[in-house]
């Protein structure tokens, strides 16, 4: 069975591998379409040839590493499954501890480790590729901190989660995905409270504005929002890369409205309003709200599918893994595996819903700024920075964007009349 799950997985992959490197290089159109030609949304008109270049030799390499990373942790989890290695590991944690508050965690560390050195040289070619295109740079030192950062956090979030969880699996065989969704909505909600305050920190450092009149102009617009906010964080990404953000994020008195630096240095600053008008929008329409009862929305039903699933895919295989059953810790690959496939069909829908968010912002920020030459410059710099294309191949879009492609929100701000 190892020998037969080598050969066919490795077969698919690489299938799989040419047929989204011939799209992506042979197939797919990334030229703009004639209607646009000659407007702000064609970025001829505000790129050099090079630049032009650049973005679309980047965008497809950006977008081929993103679908060959994309079977990878499934691969994984079947293959610690198959080969017998999460039997090894729940052994491994029951011969430290007896008590699951302590050998589930310890699973979960080794599971863990393992994914990520698996996932690493994806990560790394990542990191490579937008330092080679100028868009990351930090340094490998830096990048190592923010990556081992990231590793300890979600370890140990998803250590707790999962000791709880099969706490519930174990007690409430038939009930355990609804006990463990009302869990779930408390803990999101906390999380989206210390984000800002605890979490993000951890990677960046967060000073007020260093421009006192732009932060005044910042704070009227929330003020007329209704956002109760006193100050405005300015975090230092120069370090880390070129590209340019802002966000509003937090609930409560933890909310915080952020600027990054490089976007400070490369707009002009009725451009900058106008990007803090569009982030504005978001809480002015309530889609943190929307995004919250969303993601407690899909968690349900994500959680009870998965359930149903995990039951019939462990009575039907757990004796070949050597799983004991649900209650089994050296379930959680196939727990993991059915969740994740899962998260992959919902993606489309919960990425339109964002586009449809982020299109509502757009809107929210010209008409309160009123300035579209501002709103297309700050667009188009933010094309140039990033190396953004501004017309992804559908699969792209509809796999990858959260946000209207470049084409479309540029458009949409050209056409705007007062």
């Amino acid at each position: 069975m190892r020998k037969r799950f080598v050969l066919w997985t490795a077969g698919i992959y690489i299938l799989y591998a040419l047929i989204m490197g011939a799209y992506l290089f042979w197939w797919a159109d990334f030229g703009v379409p004639e209607a646009y030609e000659g407007t702000g949304a064609d970025p001829a008109t505000f790129m050099t040839d090079r630049q032009l270049e650049l973005s679309q030799d980047y965008s497809r390499y950006q977008s081929m590493l993103y679908f060959l990373g994309l079977p990878l942790e499934w691969m994984i989890y079947l293959g610690v499954l198959v080969f017998g290695v999460s039997r090894l590991f729940r052994d491994f944690g029951e011969r430290v501890s007896r008590f699951m508050f302590i050998n589930i965690p310890i699973y979960v560390l080794l599971l863990s480790t393992l994914t990520w050195l698996l996932t690493f040289p994806l990560d790394y070619a990542r990191r490579t590729l937008s330092v080679n295109y100028g868009i990351g740079t930090q340094s490998f030192t830096g990048w190592m901190r923010d990556q081992l950062i990231s590793f300890w956090i979600g370890t140990l979030i998803m250590a707790l989660l999962i000791t709880v969880l099969y706490m519930l699996i174990r007690r409430f065989q038939k009930r355990w995905w609804l006990y463990a969704w009302i869990l779930m909505i408390p803990f999101m909600i906390f999380m989206m409270y210390i984000q800002p305050v605890v979490i993000d920190p951890l990677y960046n450092d967060f000073s007020r504005l260093s421009n006192p009149q732009l932060e005044e102009k910042i704070l009227a617009m929330a003020e007329q929002a209704e956002i109760p906010a006193d100050r405005v964080y300015e975090v230092d990404m120069s370090e880390k890369t070129n590209a340019m953000n802002a966000y509003v994020n937090g609930i409560g008195s933890n909310l915080r409205i952020v600027l990054w630096d490089t976007t400070l240095n490369k707009l002009d600053e009725s451009e900058v309003l106008f990007i803090m008008a569009h982030e504005i929008g978001h809480y002015v329409k309530n889609h943190l709200l929307w995004m919250l009862i969303g993601s407690i929305a899909v968690t349900f039903g994500g959680l009870y599918v998965g359930y149903r699933i995990f039951h019939v895919v462990i009575n039907r295989w757990g004796n070949i893994w050597k799983v004991k059953g649900v209650t089994d810790v050296a379930s959680l690959p196939a727990l993991l595996l059915i969740f994740s496939l899962l998260s992959f069909i919902a993606n489309p829908v919960e990425l339109a819903v964002s586009r449809s968010a982020e299109k509502s912002a757009d809107e929210y920020a010209i008409e309160m700024t009123q300035d579209r030459e501002a709103a297309v410059g700050s667009f188009q710099q933010l094309t140039v920075t990033s190396l953004s294309d501004v017309n992804p191949p559908a699969l792209v879009k509809y796999l990858r964007y959260g946000h209207p492609t470049m084409m479309e929100r540029i458009a949409m701000l050209e056409s705007y009349q007062k």
